[in-house]
């Protein structure tokens, strides 16, 4: 065996054997830890500082549009980039500015076409920077539903060129088909937090989901004809009670989600990961057959969290990234050639999140 030994083999779930290893040794010039992130290879470093996230390739594979927070540099709230991936150096080309500079941002997708970029956000409500929520005497870590949350679509010089919702509560996590039709979102409209669709301009909004619970994060499939996402859906008259006492405050809690798919029509629901803490940030493999997520299901205190792929049975899980901290929201590049994810590695011992690109290898 590796200098990297074993420590825990845990029987869980679906028969299947998942091993945990110690985190290698970190090899700063390929940004890679050593002898384990076999996928993985050309690996590039695309932002340097502040917290980087859900970054998502345009439908050529070209672009990127991605979240970013620096309170380093007076920005208090995330905001929505883009830039080119072509012959540019990212470190000092600045990025577009996508969204307003105003509220809270989230969610960035690109629209079929790639000349506009469709985003979440609550300026309309508030210009002012929305608190994080306060920290909880029993430590319990949330996540703020902001109600203002409103989805927009913006060209690519951050011009608003369409309100694609306009209900009261949050609407929000909007992603695109493959095939340009049709928009997955997470809405409270129904008084819970469900998925919904919409046509790409907007119309024949339909609910998809409909169990107490968060359903949120969902992703086509490659043929568009399916969903993943991540939910936390309580069970116990205990779990309900709290579930439902933190969504009348516009909160959730995401430390136990598991992942799910269905059809786009809500139908065909099956769940596909039942190990501890939480699995969420879910994508397809361009294959179709299986996902690439981000868990912290052998964690004891929170992290670390990596990366590791799952077929649609539940089955076959394989851990694909070993930071010591945190890599999450994974994306393929369209013609399956690109692995896009936001990791803290390399980050010089600070706190910072940054996007990294890679080859993939199957």
């Amino acid at each position: 065996m590796k200098k990297y030994q074993l420590l825990v083999l845990a029987l869980l779930g679906a028969g299947t054997m998942y091993a945990q290893v110690a985190t290698p040794e970190f090899d700063s010039k390929t940004l890679l830890y050593k002898g384990e992130e076999k996928h993985l290879s050309n690996v590039r470093q695309l932002t340097f500082g502040g917290d980087n996230a859900e970054a998502y390739f345009s439908f050529d594979g070209k672009m990127i549009t991605y979240q970013m927070r620096d309170k380093a540099n007076g920005k208090e709230c995330d905001q929505i980039f883009s830039f080119n991936l072509s012959g540019k150096d990212t470190k000092t080309t600045a990025p577009q500015l996508i969204s307003t500079n105003m509220g809270r941002t989230t969610c960035s997708y690109f629209m079929p076409g790639d000349s506009l970029i469709l985003y979440a956000s609550t300026h309309l409500g508030n210009k002012e920077c929305p608190p994080d929520p306060p920290k909880r005497e029993d430590h319990k870590y949330v996540w703020a539903i902001y109600p203002d949350f409103d989805i927009f679509v913006a060209d690519l010089k951050g011009n608003i060129k369409k309100q694609l919702t306009n209900t009261p509560g949050y609407d929000a996590e909007a992603t695109v088909s493959p095939d340009g039709k049709k928009i997955v979102f997470t809405s409270l409209r129904s008084g819970d937090l469900e998925l919904y669709t919409m046509d790409i301009d907007g119309s024949n909004v339909k609910q998809v989901t409909n169990q107490l619970g968060y359903d949120g994060g969902a992703f086509f499939s490659p043929d568009s004809k399916s969903l993943i996402f991540r939910s936390s859906r309580p069970k116990t008259p205990e779990e309900i009670a709290e579930y439902n006492s933190l969504l009348k405050d516009g909160l959730v809690m995401p430390t136990n989600m598991s992942l799910y798919t269905c059809k786009v029509d809500g139908s065909g629901l099956t769940k596909i990961t039942d190990i501890p803490n939480a699995s969420w940030a879910p994508f397809f493999h361009p294959s179709g057959n299986k996902v690439i997520f981000a868990t912290n299901f052998a964690a004891t205190h929170g992290l670390p969290f990596n990366l590791y792929m799952i077929g649609l049975d539940g089955k076959n899980m394989e851990r694909i990234t070993f930071d010591s901290m945190f890599d999450a929201f994974p994306m393929f590049s369209p013609d399956g050639k690109h692995l896009i994810f936001s990791s803290n590695r390399n980050n010089n011992g600070t706190h910072d999140t940054n996007l990294f690109i890679a080859d993939w290898k199957d």
